[in-house]
């Protein structure tokens, strides 16, 4: 029996449903998500295995502009993402007003084989369906087109057949067992910071960097510790909010879900702590994560 393996890497703008399409072909959350942009940093793998095959999916950054030392260093993720794929699946939001140059710009001559994917076509009409699929087409001339919704699971079952065909001859990668590269640490620390950016409005979510200072494993109960980190001390102040009630909401929600997560009882203690300008320092950026 031969044996295919390969990497897959889901690019595009932010928000236009990377993290959601990837849970769905792994079948399991491994990328947080929220209504707000950018909410995903770093390149994270989501693993899928059969007796026959691997497929190592990339969930990656939204592509934008750079303006800091943190964006720097998540369009390096989506670089080493696009060096080592066999296969691009490219999304793009079927409301986009074909205003994604700054992704284009990545994948636009690249000779690796690219499936277009039109997301959240839920609301539209058949119409405007056919319409992104001719620009898409005379645009980028991929292998295929699929219409779909990610968060709907509409129209996803042709996607892993066709995933295949591209796929070279390869052993596996990774450990069969295995659904990503991250560590249960990082995922706690994922989950805390995807209630910050349900929580909280305009610039608190992407100020904040979570660190899990403890991870301590007993019998019946998981003892985790986490520091929040922001930039300024009015931002710890709204983070902590009057009698540290938003703090606390966003603990209580993050533990629940922790919870499922881990499949046992977690206490978690959370901290604020103010490192100024952390997202344009270069020893902060790689002792979080994002720096090789």
């Amino acid at each position: 029996m031969s044996h295919k393996a390969g990497f897959v890497s889901i690019i595009g703008k932010p928000n236009v449903g990377k993290s959601t399409l990837m849970n769905a072909l792994v079948g399991e959350k491994l990328s947080i998500i929220t209504p707000k942009a950018q909410t995903t940093r770093h390149r994270i793998l989501g693993i899928v295995n059969e007796e026959d095959f691997q497929i190592v999916f990339s969930d990656t950054p939204g592509i934008i502009k750079p303006r800091y030392g943190l964006q720097d260093s998540m369009m390096n993720f989506v670089k080493g993402a696009l060096s080592d794929a066999d296969l691009i699946l490219f999304v793009t939001d079927i409301n986009e007003q074909h205003d994604e140059n700054d992704v284009l710009e990545k994948i636009i001559t690249s000779t690796i084989p690219m499936i277009v994917l039109i997301n959240k076509i839920d609301g539209a009409t058949q119409e405007q369906v056919d319409e992104k699929q001719a620009y898409w087409q005379e645009l980028l001339k991929p292998k295929h087109i699929f219409a779909i919704s990610a968060l709907h699971k509409y129209n996803l079952e042709g996607i892993m057949p066709m995933v295949l065909d591209y796929l070279p001859e390869h052993p596996a990668y990774y450990d069969k067992e295995e659904l990503t590269d991250k560590t249960q640490r990082f995922f706690v620390s994922e989950i805390i910071r995807e209630k910050i950016f349900n929580n909280y409005q305009k610039e608190i979510p992407y100020s904040t960097e979570v660190i899990i200072t403890a991870f301590k494993e007993e019998e019946k109960l998981t003892r985790i510790s986490a520091e929040i980190i922001v930039e300024r001390d009015s931002q710890k102040n709204i983070l902590i909010g009057k009698g540290g009630s938003m703090l606390k909401k966003v603990g209580t929600e993050a533990r629940k879900d922790i919870e499922k997560f881990l499949d046992q009882k977690v206490f978690l203690e959370t901290f604020v702590k103010v490192l100024p300008d952390w997202r344009s320092k270069k020893n902060y950026l790689k002792s979080f994560g994002y720096e090789n």
